[in-house]
This record gives C-alpha cells, sequence and structure tokens, in this order.
C-alpha cells in the first residue's frame, strides 16, 4: 500500500509539473505558446515591459441587496456562502445560524439553499427535509456533521456517477469530510471517513474539478507560524488527496487569510482566481466585542501553487460602519455572470460579500466588474506603452477588452521576436482605436490578417493614451 501511495504521489507531481511548465513562462527565454486562449493581465505571464503604464487593480461596484438572513433558522452569523450557475438556476448555500449578543451564546449550524432566476433576486424554498422547532417549511438541506462550512459544487468531471453530480467538503474542526448529492438538495457522505486531516479547517475549505488539469482541487485553512493561510492537495478521484502544500505567495508578506474563494475563471479556464478575505486581528473600527477587521483581496494562478496576490484590496469595507466590523467582507465562493445595470451595456459579472455579521440584518450585497475587469494595463493621459514577451499564437485575428475616455486611444504592433516591426503590422499602421468594448477585432490600414505569422514567436506593442487594456486572445 505505502508503494502503491508513493506511486500515485509520484504520478500527480509529474502530471502537475507539466501542467505548470505548459502555462508558466519558459525558463529558458523561449517563446511561449497561447494558443488562442483569453489571456488576462491578473500577472505579469505576457507583460516584459511598461513604460508610462501600470497594472491596475480595478474594483467591483456595489449594487442592490441579495439576500437577508432572517428566518429562525438563520441570523447574523450566517456566512460560508456558496454560488453558482446550474443550468437556467443560479444555486446560493450558506451556513444558517446566529449569536445572541446577551447570552454571547451560538445557535445550531444548519445549511441552508436559495435559489434565483436572475443571481440579483433570491428566494428561499420549502424543501421539507429537515425539521426546525416542529416543522419542515425551510430552506435546510443539511444538518450534522460539516454544517458549520459546507462548501457544495457542481462536479464536471466527465466521469463523475450521477449520485455524486454534486460534492461538498465540511469539517467538524479537525477533520475534512467529502459529501455527494445527485440534485443538489438531497446530501450524505461520500464516505465515512474523513479524506483529509492535519489542519485547522475552521474556514470555507473548498475543492473543485479542474477541467485543464483533469483532477480535482482543494484548498482549506491551517496556521503557519500563527498566521492564517491556505494549503492546496490535488485528488482524481475526490477520496485520495495529495499531502497538502502551503500556498507560495512570492514577494507578498504573511497576511492572515481567513478564506480562498478559489475557482477556474471560467473565460479562461488555465486561469485560477481567488477572492480572500483578508484579516487584521489587531484592529478594532467600531464598538464591537470582537475586535479586528476585514477587507476582500484579489490573487491568481497559473498552477494552483504559486500566486500573485494584490496587496491592495479589491473590496473595501467602504461608509457603511457595520462593515467595518469584525467577520464582514467576506466574498462568496463563486462568480456569476449576469445581464447589465446600465441599459445596453453588456453581461457583467456579479460577486456578494457579507455584511452585518454579528449584528442585526446580517446580508449578501451583489458587486459588480466588467467582463475580464479585474486588473487592467493602464495608461493615463500622458501616454505609455507595454510590450510582451515572445510567444505563439493561433488564429487569423487579434480581440481586445479595452476600454478608453472619448479623447484616449489605444494602437497595436506585432513584432517579430527580437522587437522589429512586422511589414504591415506596425504601429503607423494601426489606426487609432478608442471606446469601450469586450470584444474589438484590431485592424491595421491594410487589412492584413494574420494567419502568415500564426505559429511564429511574436510581440506585441501597445501604445495607449487614457485607456484600460482588460484581456487579448486570437481566433
Amino acid at each position: 500500500m505505502r508503494k502503491a501511495g508513493l506511486i500515485f504521489f509520484l504520478v500527480i507531481l509529474l502530471v502537475f509539473g507539466a501542467v505548470r511548465g505548459r502555462l508558466s513562462p519558459a525558463q529558458d527565454g523561449s517563446p511561449v505558446d497561447i494558443g488562442t486562449r483569453l489571456e488576462l493581465f491578473v500577472d505579469d505571464f505576457l507583460t516584459e515591459r511598461l513604460e508610462g503604464t501600470t497594472l491596475r487593480l480595478h474594483h467591483p461596484v456595489p449594487r442592490e441587496t441579495a439576500i437577508v438572513f432572517d428566518r429562525p433558522w438563520e441570523g447574523n452569523t450566517s456566512g460560508y456562502v456558496t454560488v453558482f450557475r446550474d443550468g437556467d438556476l443560479f444555486r446560493m448555500y450558506y451556513r444558517g445560524s446566529h449569536w445572541d449578543a446577551e447570552t454571547d451564546a451560538y445557535s445550531d449550524q444548519v445549511v441552508c439553499f436559495a435559489e434565483s432566476g436572475n443571481a440579483v433576486f433570491w428566494r428561499k424554498p420549502e424543501l421539507g427535509l429537515y425539521p426546525y422547532e416542529g416543522s419542515k417549511k425551510n430552506n435546510i438541506v443539511w444538518q450534522g456533521v460539516g454544517a458549520h462550512n459546507f462548501t457544495p459544487f457542481k462536479d464536471t468531471n466527465p466521469a463523475c456517477p450521477p449520485d455524486e453530480r454534486y460534492k461538498a467538503l465540511g469539517s467538524d474542526g479537525e477533520k475534512l469530510y467529502a459529501f455527494k448529492s445527485p440534485d443538489g438538495l438531497h446530501w450524505s457522505l461520500l464516505q465515512p471517513e474523513p479524506v483529509l486531516e492535519g489542519s485547522a479547517f475552521d474556514s470555507q475549505n473548498l475543492a473543485f474539478w479542474d477541467p485543464v488539469k483533469r483532477m480535482y482541487l482543494e484548498y482549506h485553512r491551517g496556521w503557519r507560524n500563527k498566521i492564517r493561510d491556505i494549503l492546496h492537495s490535488t485528488s482524481t478521484d475526490f477520496r485520495s488527496w495529495t499531502e497538502p502544500q502551503w500556498l507560495d505567495w512570492g514577494a507578498s508578506p504573511p497576511q492572515h487569510l481567513y478564506t480562498s474563494a478559489i475557482l477556474p475563471y471560467f473565460r479562461a479556464p488555465h486561469l485560477l482566481i481567488g477572492f480572500p478575505k483578508r484579516f487584521l486581528p489587531e484592529r478594532q473600527a467600531g464598538h464591537h466585542k470582537f475586535e479586528g477587521v476585514s477587507d476582500g483581496l484579489f490573487m491568481a494562478s497559473r498552477d494552483g501553487l504559486h500566486w500573485k496576490r494584490w496587496g491592495e484590496a479589491l473590496l473595501r469595507p467602504g461608509p457603511q460602519p457595520e462593515r467595518w466590523v469584525n467577520r464582514n467582507n467576506m466574498i462568496a465562493w463563486g462568480l456569476l455572470v449576469t445581464k447589465p445595470t446600465l441599459p445596453g451595456a453588456p453581461d457583467e459579472l456579479s460577486l456578494y460579500s457579507s455584511e452585518g455579521y454579528y449584528q442585526k440584518n446580517c446580508r449578501m450585497r451583489r458587486h459588480t466588474l466588467r467582463m475580464d475587469g479585474f486588473v487592467s494595463v493602464h495608461a493615463d493621459e500622458k501616454g505609455g506603452d507595454m510590450v510582451t514577451r515572445p510567444f505563439v499564437f493561433r488564429g487569423r485575428e487579434l480581440v481586445i477588452n479595452f476600454s478608453t475616455s472619448a479623447a484616449g486611444s489605444v494602437r497595436v504592433e506585432i513584432q517579430d521576436e527580437n522587437g522589429g516591426a512586422i511589414k504591415g503590422l506596425a504601429l503607423d499602421d494601426c489606426p487609432e482605436i478608442y471606446g469601450d468594448e469586450i470584444e474589438r477585432t484590431v485592424r491595421w490600414k491594410q487589412g492584413t490578417t494574420l494567419e502568415e505569422i500564426g505559429g511564429k514567436a511574436v510581440r506585441l506593442r501597445f501604445v495607449m493614451k487614457d485607456a484600460d487594456l482588460y484581456s487579448l486572445r486570437f481566433r
């Protein structure tokens, strides 16, 4: 058994290393192959030189209250929210619980379910599955072990058995258990034994099927040098997991990370993104029994283990006093595509964060971002340029996601590997591009298609003024 386990672990390391090598910049400086996939500027994977430009983090816009945890079995410590789309339905799962300020006592914890047709307005169906104070007229879908941080997902593994189409992780504080469901409502333990032990597991521990790596990835909370931090392991069957490893933050300093909210970005599944809640236990901005303040961060990875974490907050507490109380501003696990807030605008991204925790009207608020709009290459009115690393692509045309002011502009030059402009694709051949579009095809004066240079090493040079570039792809 020990030999078989060692072989399994070595196979996982080889697969993981191969995937990382495929997605990371070549260590010897040779061109990387991006094919036709979408590339975002959430790290320095493509950018080699920035002059008069910067990588700018963008911030979600607060919208309406999405849901209030106001049922008797819910309360002011409801949280660890998960959201995902399932066909025409949007699903939400969360812990229902309440803290009594006078007695300092917590209620029993239950797992609740809500649904929506548009991800804006959420309803709590009466499911009739579990009793609460003698009645099954409630939206409870699980009670018992794991209810504290029960975190489900829909398994997209093509080999997934029908009775395991929905899976979840939940802990008892010391051990991590796996759950299964055929419909996302009727849940049972996947196996009686825990799938992982030896960490704190006292947060929103999560897992999902990664379609690029073709394995399950798992992220859970632990303590490293007295700092709340995140560990990672992998599995091919959701039952046997590799030895957890601490995430590598590179140059980012140690900080308390309460959650991770990691998932593949659906438009570019080779990219993993996360929205961890940063916790500062030594600070107190309001008058409350429990000290500490929190905000939401953004991070990205191409192998699941090595991460770029932005020190600037993605989601600040803002002007609402209740968001400056301990354990607020926790971003839910999940990113949804929703209809635009502004008439005529393209679809946008919605994420949800907690407010009112430990207080009255504990709830989740929806926030929105433009598609791919986490980070941009930004130039102010003085202008600047960005040059990419050498890479290889496939396709006939270049498409960009960008935004300019009325006076701003973007121009693109395609260079050979050594930085020389390719004939017909030089900067002077590219008319000024201005506007605000998720997909704009770049044109050159001679209408040159890119088929002849597909498969050859090239660079891109972007010359920008009062503009933002969010992503690009060839097709």
